[in-house]
């Protein structure tokens, strides 16, 4: 079964903008009743909105004489620029805000919402609340280079006491960092410092005691060589008295065969054999050695019983005396003794002398960290007379407007659609009904 039912066509439709117009001239009461009733929410809605304000505090550089302590203990440097920059890193720093929202909640109480942690109070006070805008690096050289801080707080929060205390707090904790830097420093450099002097006193020692060991090693040798040399010269001196008895007993042998006891000489033996000859006085000249035996056996045989009776022959040797004195003056080292004896020993260590007196600075240094300035607070945050949010006036204007355009947009829609029904035949309607 087909459907006979058709939709009927509608003729073609044109919206008269002159009836719009006069719609819109007709309607002005409605319009103007839109349009002050919009007005009317956004007036109440400005003056309900939570009042939002803003303060703002900016820091510059320092001079570079409140830096020059710490400059100049020459272990640390820090530039106004880098000093600015640190300063802001510690602004922006969510562990110094946290920090700073820890010790001083009495003055966030407006964030604190029943059920909430500490940090989830702290993250709505974070998320929108400061703003920073830090120098740019490469100009921080500059002396107009400075850190802007700014903060919007609601109504009933003291803003400006947060902002100065957070200022105030942010510089103490990076004045407490760079002391912390300063001592961790010094405390390294100190470390090495006797690290270097406890190995030059452990080279002192060791070369000391190598010292020691040397000079005993060496009156070792020397009174060893003494000794041996003491030894074979008296060895020799025997050996020369067992040769001159040899040689006394063979010109006792001799002497007593000529029958000469008495000393005498060549001539005298020859004239000895001669009777009757005149006393006369003769004169020898002979560049030959004379025969022991003429010594007669008398003058021998006494030299020969002094010479077995002797005990010791080291006094016919100027040399053995001499033996005997370094040999004494071995029994006793005096280097070693006063090397030994020393009391204070890091006075003899060589190449310390720097050493000491880097020490001696570091640990006489003395730089007031609570006295350093970082930054100089160019502008403190002030109480703000007007919020900047909500901006009444602009509200007002701007509900006013959507008022306005709501009516008008209204009126010309009800404009056009009884033009539509106006322009639609009787007839079609009715068929189209039926």
């Amino acid at each position: 079964m087909s459907s006979r039912f058709r939709a009927p066509s509608l003729p073609p439709f044109e919206v008269s903008l002159i009836a719009v117009s006069e719609a819109v001239c007709k309607q002005k009461k409605f319009i103007a009743l839109i349009t002050a009733a919009v007005g009317l929410m956004a007036v109440v809605y400005a003056f309900i909105e939570t009042p939002e304000y803003q303060v703002s505090s900016v820091l510059r550089s320092a001079p570079i004489n409140e830096l020059d302590a710490l400059n100049r203990s020459e272990i640390y440097a820090l530039s106004p620029g880098d000093a600015l920059i640190r300063v802001g890193a510690a602004l922006e720093s969510y562990e110094t805000k946290l920090g700073f929202f820890r010790e001083n909640q009495k003055l966030f109480k407006e964030f604190e919402r029943p059920g909430r942690t500490l940090e989830q109070s702290f993250e709505e006070f974070n998320r929108n609340s400061i703003s920073l805008s830090l120098p740019d690096s490469k100009k921080a050289g500059i002396l107009s280079s400075f850190i802007r801080i700014e903060m919007n707080y609601p109504k009933g929060v003291d803003g400006v006491t947060i902002l100065n205390g957070f200022v105030i707090y942010s510089i103490a904790t990076e004045r407490r960092h760079i002391a912390a830097d300063l001592n961790v420093i010094v405390r390294n450099r100190l470390n090495e410092l006797n690290g270097k002097l406890k190995a030059a006193r452990s080279k002192y020692e060791n070369d000391k005691e190598a010292k020691i060991v040397s000079l005993r090693e060496s009156n070792n040798l020397r009174r060893a060589q003494l000794r041996d040399e003491l030894k074979a010269l008296r060895t020799q001196l025997k050996t020369v008295r067992v040769d001159r008895i040899a040689q006394l007993n063979e010109a006792i042998g001799i002497a007593k065969s000529l029958g000469i006891r008495k000393p005498s000489t060549p001539n005298s033996l020859g004239e000895a054999d001669r009777v009757g000859t005149p006393t006369s006085m003769r004169t020898e000249v002979n560049n030959q050695q004379i025969p022991l035996y003429f010594m007669g056996s008398e003058a021998l045989e006494a030299e020969r019983s002094v010479l077995q009776q002797r005990k010791s022959d080291d006094f016919t040797a100027k040399r053995i005396g001499e033996i005997a004195k370094q040999l004494q003056l071995l029994e006793n080292n005096r280097e070693v003794e006063i090397l030994n004896s020393r009391q204070n020993e890091d006075v003899f260590l060589a190449g310390v002398q720097s050493l000491r007196a880097e020490a001696l600075r570091l640990q006489g240094l003395d730089t007031d960290m609570s006295l350093l300035k970082l930054v100089t607070i160019d502008k403190h945050a002030l109480e703000s007379i007007d919020p900047i949010k909500p901006n009444r006036k602009l509200i007002i204007i701007f509900g006013l407007l959507v008022g306005l355009g709501l009516g008008v947009a209204i009126t010309v829609l009800r404009s056009i659609l009884s033009q539509q029904r106006a322009a639609v035949p009787v007839s079609l309607i009715n068929n189209s009904m039926i």
